[in-house]
């Protein structure tokens, strides 16, 4: 029998879903699925997920942003939630975890309502008109406010729950070293401060406890030859490579005796040794070279009693010219004085097995700052170093917005008491989706109270009872595994993560409930266009 109608429209193949059950339910169950794998890695007592992408690289991580991207999600509508998640991630940097497990919770509230019969536009006007009341709310909740952003007690107060969050034992250690790491590139105007020059690098071997700060650069690899101790090092820096020029068309050279043959080579050795004579009559003692140094270059060069460092990555470089305030120089030859680069001291160390050369700087002239960071695998170098970025990307928030809200799942029960209260204040059909949006809020103090292996149902009793007493910063603090004051557990959110997080989920909930109809075409013939990756191991875009 033809096909006839929508279907027929499209070609063989084509998959078109519409109405309620095969539309909106569908897209909410696929939403719930993506909410439910990650919601059991939130908080301090989360658990890791063991994520093999596509390339067969294996990440054992709790961080939700890291799992939903290498899980390569292909349902359109679960893409919208890695898609807010994302955004959470380029924005704040933090809390993306947040985006998932409420946007999947509104929508299971949002099911339960057109399950008994509420309108899909009365559901989204209610989730509308409740998340700017949240909004509001969040205003009023008792703020702690952050007076001096160069003050490291002050600021690794703050700063621990984001690390615990994610690496539950090390934030007393972690967080005081991030915060000196932030300070040292805190430039005068606070707002300009840029989360990549604090940089990290990863050494296996010993423990996370024997990570160290470095004011400069730590580039993981030794020099290139016998020199490696330099103080007061003028540094050159050269984009290219340190080699004799080759001529821009093919030619050929007849020798017909030895003695021409003699001659040509000591040309070339002429040639180097006035390009090395005229880098080291400037002054220069150690170079940086982007591409590959030529014997001959490195014989005048150790001759010349210059310190030779290879930098084969683009990014590292201009983080390198940014650490002692250098030029990066794409002609070989000698550089002019605001050119080259200063720092106090450039030395090689071995740190467990590996050769490193650390370009140190004096307290007031660091461009960047490194951590190194020393651990028993991989998997665990990565994973602290994920909850390091998200500890910087904070503090950058923090200089822009430096208000916290008490954490621990306190400030959402707040907000889902104060959201009840509206809705039975709330004419129309509405108010059913208020206080289902309210109800959602309890999601977060549920599953940290769940993760720490409490019962969430009687956790949950106990906290509106607090609340309702009007002790609106208690929660389920890690520490406490009870429900206590997160202020006096030293449990805090930055708001303006918090913001973002709820404003993402609802706009996320509301346009996935708008969808009633999905329409695929047949995918086209043929393999996968592959995606154009960098192969700089550095590049920000590559795992």
């Amino acid at each position: 029998m033809q096909n006839v109608g929508f279907s027929s429209m499209l070609k063989e193949g084509a998959k078109y879903h519409s109405g309620l059950e095969e539309a909106v339910i569908r897209n909410i169950e696929a939403c719930k699925a993506l909410s439910q794998i990650t919601r059991t890695s939130l908080g301090p007592n989360g658990m890791n997920k063991m994520v093999e992408n596509s390339h067969e690289k294996l990440f054992v991580t709790n961080d939700a942003s890291v799992m939903i991207r290498e899980m390569d999600v292909v349902h359109p509508a679960a893409k919208m939630v890695v898609m807010a998640s994302q955004m959470q991630e380029s924005e704040i940097g933090d809390a993306t975890n947040l985006v998932v497990v409420l946007a999947g919770e509104l929508l299971q509230q949002a099911e339960s309502l057109i399950r008994t019969g509420l309108h899909i536009s009365e559901i989204i006007n209610g989730f509308n008109k409740a998340g700017v009341k949240a909004l509001e709310f969040l205003e009023e909740l008792p703020i702690q406010r952050i007076e001096d952003p160069r003050d490291v007690s002050q600021v690794e107060k703050y700063l621990r729950s984001v690390i615990s969050s994610k690496q539950y034992g090390y934030e007393d250690f972690l967080s005081p070293l991030i915060v000196q790491a932030c300070i040292q590139v805190l430039p005068k105007n606070a707002t300009n401060f840029n989360v990549d020059n604090v940089r990290v690098v990863k050494i296996l071997g010993a423990s996370v406890l024997d990570s160290k700060i470095v004011k400069g650069f730590v580039v993981d690899k030794g020099v290139e030859g016998t020199i490696t101790h330099v103080k007061n090092a003028k540094i050159a820096v050269f984009a290219t490579g340190l080699e004799t020029a080759k001529p821009e068309t093919k030619g050929t050279v007849l020798l017909e005796t030895a003695e021409q043959l003699k001659e040509f080579s000591k040309g070339e050795e002429k040639q180097m040794e006035e390009v090395v004579r005229s880098i080291a009559a400037s002054g220069v003692n150690v170079v940086v070279s982007g591409g590959a140094v030529s014997t001959l270059a490195m014989h005048f060069l150790e001759r010349y009693k210059i310190m030779v460092i290879k930098v084969p990555s683009k990014f590292n470089l201009r983080r390198v010219c940014r650490a002692i305030g250098a030029s990066p120089l794409v002609r070989v030859g000698a550089p002019t004085a605001e050119e080259i680069g200063h720092c106090f001291e450039v030395n090689q160390e071995e740190i467990g097995s590996t050769k490193v050369t650390v370009i140190k700087q004096n307290d007031d002239d660091s461009g960047v700052s490194t951590i190194v960071l020393r651990g028993s695998t991989q998997n665990i170098l990565d994973d602290v170093e994920r909850a390091i970025d998200d500890a910087v990307n904070v503090y950058k928030g923090l200089l822009k917005d430096p208000r916290f809200v008490p954490g621990a799942g306190a400030s959402e029960i707040e907000i889902a008491k104060r959201l009840q209260q509206v809705a039975e204040s709330t004419p129309g059909l509405s108010q059913y989706a208020i206080k289902r949006y309210g109800e959602a809020f309890e999601v977060v103090p549920r599953i940290l109270s769940e993760n720490a292996g409490l019962d969430s149902t009687s956790t949950l009793s106990e906290l509106y009872a607090a609340h309702a007493a009007g002790q609106a910063t208690f929660g389920v603090p890690a520490q406490e595994a009870k429900v206590a004051d997160a202020v006096a557990a030293g449990v805090f959110d930055l708001l303006s993560a918090k913001q973002s997080a709820i404003k993402l989920a609802t706009n996320c909930a509301c346009t996935i409930l708008k969808v009633d109809q999905i329409i695929m075409a047949k995918p086209a013939g043929g393999p996968k266009a592959r995606q154009p990756r960098s192969a700089d191991a550095d590049d920000p875009s590559v795992e």
